[in-house]
């Protein structure tokens, strides 16, 4: 472990480190033990005004949108280069605020290098294309501007990946930006910031905000200024984004999460799909926006694998981020664990069984944030269980009879994120994932994803993509350039003064 950061110029606005501009500042916290991790500066909302007049005037200027869009990718390939350079440091600022297994932190450090070598390779790739006119005298073009100036807004549980899913597709745009991470988990952020400086950023391109949502954030989604915002996190948040960028109609992207079915057909690698399904429900304690919290299982295993995902449940180690026979680490805080507790006492209440967990980590655990694997059947249809996120280590179990049942079952939700069938049948695992209404579906795996491929999802998980060419598509605009090479007369609008000659005789 680090001695905590005890540095409060940690606002980023203009090509400058900065304190709060009222002095404002917020300690981090560990959640696997409470120990203090940081005091960092807390950005009131003239900070966030300065941070968008800044970077209103470095795109103004064209600082980096006049960047040649492969140059702008090499940049970004050398931030890659300098992130892999520092994965240590990075993933132990990310495992200091987040709780979350060092080896977790390791694995997102190397796919957030990714994401910007993709972005990198990307950048210099999308220049537009040709238009067929239907007239050999016109040339007639599409080609991709920078949006402007970008409010990017980021999740507690991927702090940095979720970022740079937001980062990299804006500079390689050639946008500028101000960066709101989550209160709780600011570190990575000001590191990346300090990496972005470093390369040779023009100032006012990058901007970094710190502090909550309703303060810090607000002005991203009301500013006239900000031509985009794209935000990540949960839907009542979400919903008032959208309200407020809507008086300015600025461009916005939502990632609300989901509630994601993970199903599972007799016919399936027992041990695979048993396995996968705690990987699906229980990784980084559940707070993934696309964790399987609804199991669905085939009738004719259901009572042997729901038996042996809960003996299963009851051996996953909890720990601290150190410990290296932890296998999954504490919640983000305590009013988080105090909401999953209300979420499954509400689901008790309602009928549903607690099978195994449902408590508090107790002994050493006791020390963090720990609320131990759970798992709930007999939850019925209008349960608020199957409705609503827990955004932690809880999975609900349904079980279905056929193809049909199970892709009502599975659509049976007003959320669209991810979902998952296991089958060895190939025909029915493409017929079920072409008909499950999601954004990513996965056959015989659960929580993969790759760059190249977009990821966002349908109804109340929000709109817009991240990653892929979509996600590089939200920080442009398409502008149609319509040349024509010889213009002529068209003599639409007779001119009746002169259509007989000057002198009125005809000609």
């Amino acid at each position: 472990m680090t001695a905590a950061s005890t540095d409060t110029a940690t606002l980023f606005i203009d090509g400058a480190w900065t304190a709060s501009s009222d002095g404002g500042t917020r300690e981090i916290r560990n959640p696997a033990d409470g120990e203090l991790v940081g005091v960092v500066s807390e950005a009131t909302r003239e900070d966030t005004e300065k941070a968008i007049a800044a970077a209103r005037a470095a795109f103004d200027r064209g600082d980096w949108s006049s960047v040649p869009a492969p140059e702008r990718g090499d940049f970004l390939l050398k931030v890659a280069a300098r992130l892999r350079e520092r994965k240590d440091e990075f993933a132990m600022a990310e495992t200091l605020d987040t709780g979350k297994r060092l080896v977790e932190s390791e694995i997102d450090m190397d796919d957030i290098a990714n994401a910007f070598a993709y972005f990198g390779k990307m950048a210099g790739s999308n220049a537009g294309r040709v238009v067929d006119a239907g007239d050999a005298s016109v040339v007639s073009r599409i080609e991709y501007e920078p949006v402007g100036v970008c409010g990017l807004i980021a999740p507690w549980n991927y702090p940095l990946l979720q970022a740079a899913w937001k980062i990299a597709p804006a500079l390689a745009a050639g946008c500028t930006f101000i960066l709101k991470p989550s209160e709780l988990t600011p570190h990575t952020s000001i590191l990346m910031m300090q990496v972005l400086e470093e390369l040779g950023l023009p100032r006012g391109v990058a901007n970094l905000v710190l502090g909550a949502g309703a303060v810090a954030g607000a002005p991203l989604s009301e500013h006239p200024d900000v031509d985009l915002v794209s935000f990540t996190g949960g839907v009542s948040t979400g919903r008032i984004i959208a309200e407020s960028a809507a008086k300015t109609v600025k461009k916005i992207a939502l990632e609300l999460g989901g509630k994601n079915p993970n199903v599972i057909f007799a016919d399936a690698d027992f041990d695979a799909a048993l396995d996968n399904a705690l990987n699906a429900a229980f990784v980084h304690s559940g707070q993934v926006c696309s964790a399987g919290a609804r199991l669905l299982v085939e009738e004719p295993i259901a009572e042997r694998f729901v038996d042996e995902l809960v003996r299963r449940a009851k051996q996953i180690r909890l720990g601290g981020p150190f410990d290296e026979a932890t296998e999954t680490g504490p919640l983000i805080s305590p009013e988080h664990r105090e909401k999953v507790t209300a979420y499954v006492a509400k689901a008790v209440e309602e009928g549903a069984r607690i099978r195994c967990g449902g408590t508090w980590g107790e002994g050493d655990l006791a020390k963090g944030w720990f609320y131990l694997p759970t798992v709930l059947d007999n939850v019925k249809r209008a349960s608020n269980a199957l409705l609503e996120e827990a955004f932690g280590p809880v999975v609900t179990v349904e079980t279905f009879n056929g193809e049909d049942e199970a892709v009502e079952l599975a659509n049976d939700t007003d959320y669209g994120l991810a979902g998952a069938v296991w089958t060895q049948d190939a025909g029915k695992s493409q017929r079920v994932a072409r008909r499950m209404r999601a954004g990513t579906v996965w056959i015989n795996d659960f929580h993969p994803y790759l760059p190249q491929a977009e990821w966002g999802g349908f109804g109340r998980s929000g709109f817009g993509r991240e990653l892929g060419l979509a996600g590089l598509s939200e920080y442009q605009e398409a502008k149609h350039i319509y040349h024509n090479t010889n213009p002529q007369v068209t003599n639409w609008f007779t001119d009746h003064e002169n259509e007989n000659g000057k002198d009125g005789q005809a000609s």
